[in-house]
Order: C-alpha cells, then sequence, then structure tokens
C-alpha cells in the first residue's frame, strides 16, 4: 500500500518535476553571477537583413516616454513601480545606432551638452589670456533633419490568462500563464517643414508562466510527508520594450524607403526578399486579431479526402468484432466558415462471434450532412458534425428502397493543416441505424449501430487568389 502511494504520488509530480528541474539547473547557490553584455534577443537578427543605406540620417530623439501612467500590477493591486521601463529614449537611441541606417544626436540632455561646451569655451579663453596662444574654436553641434517622436502608449495586463491542476489523494500540480502586451509608436518629423513622413507601431507580448507542485500524504502511522516545489516564469519587460522598440525601426526603415524618405545603396532594396518578408507580415497583419490570432481561412472551400477506418458493431449478436473500412468524403463550406457540408461514400463490414461466425456483414453506404468547424481560422481545430444517410449491401440495391438501411451518423474529431492544401483529420462517430435490416435480427429495445474511428487525410483544392505586394 505504501509503494503505491509512492508511485502514485511521484507519477502526478514527475511532470511538474521536470518542468522545475529546468529553473534549478540554471540557479548559481554558492557564487554570485558576474557582470555580463546585455541580453540580445531578435536585434542583430533584423539589423542583419537590412539593406544598406545610401547616406546615414542625423536624427534628433528629444524625449521617447512611457506614457502608459500603468503600474506594475500585484495580486492585492499596483505597486509604486512603473510597469514599463522609463528608459525607452536610451533603448530607441541604440536601436538606431545598431541599425546603420541613422546618427543618432544628443537632444535628451541637451541642457548638459550646452554646459558642457560654455566649460570648454570659458577653460579655452583663460588659457589664451593666461598664455597668449588662441585656442581653436569649438565646431557647431550637428542638426536633425528628422526628429522622432512617439513613445511607449499602452500596457494592457492580462489579456490572457488560464492555467490548469490536478490533485489526487494529497498530491497535485498546477500550473498558470498570463499574457500582457507593450504597445509602441513611432513616427519620423521634418524639421524643415514639420511634416509627419511616416508613423508605425508594434506590439509585443509579455509571457508569465508558473508551475508548482505539492505532496501532502501519511506513508505510515504518525508519518505525515510534505513536500512542495515550484517556479515562476516573467519575461522581462525591458526586453519586450526593446523588441517592439527594435522592429519599430525596422519597419520605419523600410516604410521610408518605399516611399523614399532616404534612399539604399542597393538600388534594387524595394524589390529585395526582405522588403518582399516585410510587406507579406505587414498584409497578414491585416487579419490577425488583438489577440494574435489568424482571422482568414486557412481551409480553401472545397476539400475532397479518404478515409481509412476500424468499425466495431453494436446489436443484438454479442462478442463484437472490429473490420477495417474506406471512405471518400467531400466537402464544401459555407458561408461563414463555421459550417461546411459533406457527402461520405464508404464500404465496411461489421461482425461479431469469434472470426465473425455469429454474423459478417459487408456493406456500402452513403452520409450527407452538416460539418462544423470550432476553429476555422486556426490550423488546428476540432469539429463535431452530424448528417442522415443509408446502407446497402452493394450500391446497386441504393434504387430500391426495401433494401436500403436508414441511418443517422453523429461525430467528432479534429483536422491539422500541414499546409495550405492538406490536412490530417482523426475522429470518432456513431452510425445509428433507423431499422434492424442489417443484421436480420429484432430484439431489444434499440436498433443497430457501429461506431467508427477514422484516420485520413484532406485535400484542398482551388486556385489561391494572388497577392500583389508592390
Amino acid at each position: 500500500m505504501l509503494l503505491r502511494r509512492l508511485l502514485t504520488a511521484a507519477v502526478l509530480l514527475l511532470p511538474a518535476g521536470l518542468g522545475g528541474c529546468a529553473s534549478y539547473f540554471h540557479q548559481t547557490f554558492i557564487n554570485p553571477e558576474p557582470a555580463r553584455l546585455g541580453a540580445e534577443v531578435n536585434g542583430n537578427e533584423l539589423w542583419r537583413h537590412l539593406p544598406p543605406a545610401r547616406q546615414r540620417v542625423v536624427v534628433a530623439v528629444y524625449k521617447f516616454r512611457d506614457q502608459t501612467g500603468q503600474y506594475k500590477p500585484q495580486a492585492n493591486g499596483s505597486s509604486f513601480s512603473t510597469a514599463v521601463t522609463q528608459g525607452a529614449t536610451t533603448i530607441l537611441l541604440r536601436a538606431l545606432e545598431e541599425s546603420q541606417w541613422f546618427d543618432p544626436i544628443e537632444r535628451e540632455n541637451l541642457g548638459n551638452l550646452l554646459n558642457e561646451r560654455k566649460i570648454i569655451r570659458s577653460t579655452r579663453d583663460e588659457y589664451a589670456q593666461q598664455t597668449g596662444q588662441r585656442q581653436p574654436n569649438l565646431p557647431p553641434l550637428l542638426f536633425a533633419g528628422i526628429i522622432l517622436e512617439g513613445g511607449i502608449i499602452s500596457y494592457d495586463s492580462n489579456i490572457i490568462t488560464g492555467g490548469a491542476g490536478l490533485r489526487y489523494f494529497g498530491a497535485g500540480a498546477s500550473g498558470q500563464y498570463r499574457q500582457d502586451r507593450v504597445t509602441v509608436y513611432l513616427r519620423a518629423i521634418s524639421t524643415n517643414t514639420g511634416k509627419i513622413l511616416k508613423t508605425v507601431y508594434t506590439s509585443k507580448t509579455i509571457l508569465s508562466q508558473q508551475v508548482d507542485a505539492s505532496l501532502f500524504q501519511f506513508v505510515a502511522f504518525k508519518r505525515l510527508l510534505e513536500t512542495e516545489t515550484g517556479f515562476t516564469y516573467n519575461e522581462p519587460s525591458e526586453m519586450a520594450v526593446k523588441d517592439a522598440i527594435e522592429k519599430s525601426v525596422q519597419s520605419l526603415i523600410y516604410e521610408g524607403l518605399l516611399v523614399n524618405i532616404w534612399a539604399s545603396a542597393d538600388t534594387a532594396a524595394t524589390r529585395s526578399l526582405p522588403i518582399q518578408a516585410y510587406l507579406r507580415e505587414k498584409q497578414e497583419n491585416l487579419s490577425i486579431d488583438p489577440l494574435g490570432r489568424q482571422t482568414t481561412f486557412r481551409r480553401r472551400p472545397l476539400g475532397v479526402g479518404f478515409n481509412g477506418a476500424v468499425q466495431l458493431y453494436q446489436g443484438d449478436y454479442a462478442l463484437p468484432q472490429y473490420r477495417a473500412a474506406g471512405e471518400l468524403t467531400l466537402r464544401y463550406r459555407l458561408g461563414d466558415g463555421y459550417f461546411s457540408t459533406f457527402l461520405n461514400v464508404g464500404r465496411g463490414a461489421l461482425a461479431a462471434g469469434p472470426n465473425g461466425n455469429y454474423f459478417t456483414q459487408r456493406f456500402n453506404y452513403a452520409d450527407v450532412g452538416l460539418l462544423a468547424c470550432l476553429f476555422p481560422y486556426d490550423r488546428f481545430s476540432p469539429y463535431v458534425l452530424a448528417g442522415v444517410g443509408a446502407s446497402s449491401k452493394s450500391f446497386s440495391n441504393f434504387s430500391s428502397s426495401n433494401n436500403l438501411v436508414p441511418q443517422a451518423v453523429v461525430g467528432v474529431g479534429a483536422e491539422f493543416l500541414v499546409s495550405s492544401k492538406l490536412g490530417i483529420q482523426a475522429g470518432i462517430d456513431n452510425h445509428f441505424y433507423l431499422n434492424d435490416r442489417i443484421d436480420q435480427v429484432v430484439q431489444g429495445r434499440y436498433n443497430d449501430s457501429y461506431w467508427g474511428g477514422r484516420l485520413g487525410l484532406n485535400l484542398y483544392i482551388g486556385k489561391a487568389k494572388s497577392k500583389n505586394y508592390l
């Protein structure tokens, strides 16, 4: 009994333990970690694909502020710490420098710069008066042709939350997650005219996860075992802001290239693969909802498929047997995308008794009905179906009503799209006959039926609508 309880607890705690080990292995219990260079996420990848600039643009950033007014959320309210970094100007200046497209000049602390230049002039004047040697004048400050403005304009907390847990006889594990989002706007302004040349905005989600496990179990008389473990991961908000700002700089460079605000040393830059990829991303973004989910149909209207199946007889004979079946299916999506009509035509067999000695019947069938796709915009989607049909010993008997066995079908399943044209589906359904002609035995309150488990492929045909990104 004790061994069984310990094994049960170990099985329940194993998933949490494996996840928790990942955090414990990265901890340093004895020595503190030394200082290191700042972590780089996607910035280097963004700058590597940018086309070269014909000439760097001198830009000024006075203040890239946190305009959210948000404080860090806590379980019992809010703290006085801000939800996002107050140093967004510094992050933006580094992104501009790393892009190799801009020469940023100091404007955030312009008063400090001017005071230092005054000190230099005063020192040189005093030295010239004491030595009689004239000192050179300071070179003039650079002025910017473009001013960059904007800021962090939104921090939305708990846009998605969820979790799951399991507890059994004092042993259990649970997990929770939360998603926040930060949004950045960036605009370029001409210093000659004050015209806003281009405005872009980007957003980045911030993920927080918590996993914990516990055990509270009496392992013997007056012997109580109690243990708990867990870890929490919070994606650094500073890294999320850095990602969003770097993405906005990349977007501003591409948008400026397309409308000739600046130029690239590569004359074919506007037709290069990176810009084409950016334009595809921009076009696809029109069909993505605020939670990042696709809102366009991934499946084309017409689908043709083949299913292999295993069927289990449920009727008046004992010892039902499994038998194989094959099925062709045709689908057509209706207007809203959630519903499709289907037509299934197949051949199968039912049997009962050892080696089918009690009852064996091969039959053909056809079903027509309605299929509801629960997530029509996603690559993976569960579905439910319902319909009516008929079965017969041969296809020629479908013309005679006396040989038909009417039936109703209900089922559930799921489909995963490997590509825009090919999907893999698996499902379970039940065919309920409306009379007992299939086995020719009338017995009991219910008619015959059979369960079917199906696995197959769907081919979605038709010409995809072409898109021109230029």
